[in-house]
């Protein structure tokens, strides 16, 4: 009995909804709260505010993809992110260091404690959940020993302007912070998508026994993907510090929800079932235009939690209907030859 002629064209269809939907559902809502707001949201001002808002949650949401390629959890993002945000104020402020070596020695911490996660997580053999919620435990101690819980408040020649200007400069008419975020999705999606350190990840996240079988060092490239996400966690912090110009020891603990959200909800988009640099985008443009819209329309405060919540739950939900959709179309494809893999340095 031959197939259905229509079947490939409803898997093609099938496909082309999982990969641009929540791209579609983000024009859909930028139109909806557009004529519901036609004189504060469409407006150049808004699109700027919004973009500048949420520039560094986009920004830890895309640290937070990486571990989850490798089908692992950083739960550390918020907890490094106010570290890393206080220790930038402590030496700027406080330390008097030039703020290009402080920026410096606080990406490089970030890294450090991807590093230590890594370790935890690979050669203690402690599941990611545990491991990072314990070293996110242990930073926000240190944090509270850097300040002593009060706020870091700059002298009254206030911060350098050159370091402010990370975040409060524009460039073509728009934002620095958001062309950070382009950068970023590029750089990650050169890494994943065109390079072998991605497919080594990929595979490790779908299937570690066969990654170790092909002779992928499984542990080296776990703790690189920590080290990865603990590079963007000391980047944001800076330019938290930046933004906000104060030292807030619990700032952080507010952007590690939506960043996981980000990133689990950006599995469902352009490539469904599997995490990557550009779904995450759309996904944290979609939660942009989502909260900024109810929030113009006057919701009150506890909307905002329960949105994200809400979300991350149908996100979870969406993902792990992506990937096990996925599966049964590879299943009842016919078998293809295996493409090459890069030999991994041993």
């Amino acid at each position: 009995m031959s197939p259905s002629p229509r079947r490939p064209m409803d898997r093609r269809l099938g496909h082309l909804i999982g990969a641009y939907g929540l791209l579609a559902l983000a024009a859909l809502l930028f139109l909806a709260f557009s004529l519901a707001l036609p004189d504060t949201f469409p407006t150049l001002d808004n699109i700027s505010e919004v973009l500048s808002n949420q520039s560094i949650p986009a920004v830890l949401a895309l640290g937070a993809t990486i571990p989850i390629v490798t089908a692992k959890f950083d739960l550390s993002l918020g907890y490094g992110l106010g570290l890393a945000h206080v220790m930038t104020m402590q030496l700027i402020a406080n330390e008097e260091w030039p703020w290009p070596l402080a920026c410096l020695v606080v990406v490089l911490g970030g890294a450090v404690v991807g590093t230590f996660n890594g370790v935890v997580v690979e050669f203690a053999k402690i599941d990611s959940f545990i491991a990072t919620l314990g070293t996110g435990s242990i930073l926000y101690a240190v944090t509270g020993w850097i300040t002593n819980g009060a706020r870091i408040i700059p002298g009254p020649h206030g911060l350098p302007a050159a370091f402010t200007d990370l975040y409060d400069s524009r460039f073509l008419g728009l934002p620095v912070s958001a062309f950070y975020v382009l950068a970023l999705t590029a750089v990650l999606w050169l890494l994943l998508e065109r390079l072998p350190l991605g497919r080594y990840l990929y595979v490790i996240g779908s299937n570690p026994r066969a990654a170790d079988l092909v002779g992928i060092p499984t542990r080296r490239y776990v703790i690189y993907a920590f080290v990865g996400s603990g590079l963007v966690v000391g980047v944001a912090g800076v330019l938290l510090a930046a933004q906000q110009r104060i030292g807030n020891p619990s700032v952080g603990l507010d952007y590690l929800l939506p960043a996981f959200v980000g990133a689990l909800l950006g599995s469902t988009a352009i490539k469904p079932g599997r995490p990557n640099a550009l779904g995450t985008l759309v996904a944290v443009v979609v939660l942009a235009i989502g909260l900024t819209g109810i929030g113009q329309l006057g919701a009150q405060f506890w909307i905002t939690p329960l949105f994200n919540g809400t979300t991350l739950l149908l996100s979870v939900g969406m993902a792990g209907y992506a990937a096990r959709r996925q599966l049964r179309q590879r299943r009842a494809e016919p078998p293809r030859p295996l493409p090459d893999l890069p030999e991994a340095t041993p």
